[in-house]
């Protein structure tokens, strides 16, 4: 690997993180085949994505990491659940302002912004010992993220950025969009994941089980 989570975060880093050698590519490749099936294509992702920087926090290549599918499903689930968590709040109260209360829907949009925001201050903690009680702690999460500084929201431009890019995959009579999806979100995982295993220093403290 030439590009790991101890490589400078750069746009040019984390886009060329998925793909950088052929056994990457390749996975890219089978995510998006994945992503064909309902939910649970998506959920795989997921913990393919956690996969990878679990082996880097234990200081292994992050492929292949196609090849636990149990475990991919289980990672992928703890953290949708997580998300479920985080936006609930922010969901029940969008939904009372469109029925009953308009002017909750200021605060029911901050809600689904600081859950957006606080994310990713779990998902990297996670990985690294694939502990479910790193998600629910929303207070933790949103704390690691003011600790992310400049660092966390030039993680945000890149994701963004990436997002906007992964559509040029509709021009691939659409079909490319399910390889370009997936490569939009492992740059942003290995973004996010570059952000705070730096600033904590997640790989150097790993203690292997």
């Amino acid at each position: 690997m030439q590009i790991d989570l101890h490589s400078e975060l750069t746009f040019k880093n984390s886009f060329l993180f998925p793909i950088q050698n052929s056994l990457a590519r390749r996975e890219v490749l089978l995510g998006a085949a994945l992503v064909l099936l309902p939910l649970v294509g998506w959920l795989l992702n997921m913990g393919h994505r956690i996969e990878m920087v679990h082996k880097m926090h234990h200081r292994q290549p992050a492929w292949p990491s196609w090849n636990n599918y149990g475990r991919l499903l289980k990672s992928g689930t703890m953290t949708f659940l997580g998300m479920i968590y985080y936006y609930l709040p922010g969901a029940v109260l969008l939904a009372v302002s469109y029925r009953h209360r308009a002017w909750l829907l200021f605060p029911a949009v901050a809600l689904l912004f600081l859950a957006t925001i606080a994310i990713p201050g779990y998902m990297t903690h996670y990985c690294r010992d694939l502990d479910a009680r790193e998600i629910f702690e929303p207070v933790r999460a949103f704390s690691r993220v003011l600790e992310g500084d400049q660092l966390y929201w030039k993680a945000w431009a890149i994701a963004l950025s990436a997002f906007v890019l992964s559509f040029a995959g509709l021009l691939a009579l659409g079909i490319g969009f399910l390889v370009t999806s997936v490569w939009f979100w492992q740059v942003a995982g290995f973004g996010f994941a570059s952000v705070f295993t730096q600033r904590f220093s997640l790989a150097e403290e790993k203690q292997d089980r």
